[in-house]
């Protein structure tokens, strides 16, 4: 069943209430069809046209997947639209993108499939100065597959809001 506008998110108003949420898998996220041109314009952007990703015909007669499949890092990309489904904090001054962990990608994500997120923070740490850094484990799922077809560690830092 995928997350609707109505059903809960996890929900933090400062670092208390994120690290009551640690270990929680919260999710899923809407479904997200990722589409051939999505893909398309993604090589475009990031200038990877290799014929698995670009080549309709070649991929239908050469591809062991008979279709073409998304970039691993259009998936990955995709988490951060997702994620937005998932949690609502407040309580913050800011928060960044600090980078990944480990990020892999057990599964394809053919054209045309949906994919969709859940998320499960596995660790958090108070960096001083209201700087905390926190951990989220991000896992794809794609409609119809065993597999995950992304497994991601994203690193967020957040600065506390000292009026709060």
């Amino acid at each position: 069943m995928a997350l609707s506008a109505s059903m809960p998110k996890s929900v933090a108003h400062g670092i208390d209430d994120v690290r009551a949420l640690k270990d929680q898998v919260v999710g899923p996220s809407e479904w997200r069809e990722v589409t051939q041109a999505m893909i398309d314009e993604f090589a475009e952007l990031v200038g990877d046209h290799q014929w698995i990703h670009v080549d309709v015909e070649r991929a239908k007669a050469e591809s062991p997947f008979g279709t073409t499949v998304a970039h691993g890092n259009l998936t990955l990309s995709l988490i951060d639209g997702m994620r937005k489904d998932l949690s609502e904090w407040s309580g913050f001054r800011l928060g960044i993108n600090y980078g990944w962990n480990k990020v892999r990608f057990p599964a394809p994500v053919l054209a045309g499939a949906r994919v969709r997120c859940y998320a499960q923070i596995v660790e958090i740490a108070d960096l001083g100065e209201g700087w905390h850094q926190v951990v989220t484990r991000y896992t794809v799922e794609t409609e119809g597959s065993e597999k995950p077809a992304c497994v991601a560690d994203g690193v967020g830092r957040v600065l506390v809001d000292a009026e709060r």
